[in-house]
């Protein structure tokens, strides 16, 4: 969507942009995502590899009223 962002676009979800170089496994990448989703109740909603080898992953989740949790990638 070129004019808008995905956050304007579905109010019923959120996203979260998420960059695995290609220096991490298939195995850590797929660890990785496991830990966001049971810790975080992130779900994968996209996944782009790139020629250099490295993968952009967008993340989504149901909104939550008033709960605020930490992005991916972000440590408390």
């Amino acid at each position: 969507m070129p004019t808008q962002t995905m956050a304007d676009a579905d109010p019923d979800w959120e996203y979260a942009p998420l960059r695995i170089p290609s220096d991490v496994t298939r195995v850590n990448a797929a660890v990785r995502l496991a830990l966001h989703a049971e810790y975080g109740g992130w779900e994968l909603a996209r996944v782009r590899r790139y020629a250099d080898g490295s993968r952009q992953i967008l993340l989504r989740r149901k909104r939550r009223a008033a709960e605020p949790v930490p992005m991916p990638g972000l440590s408390a």
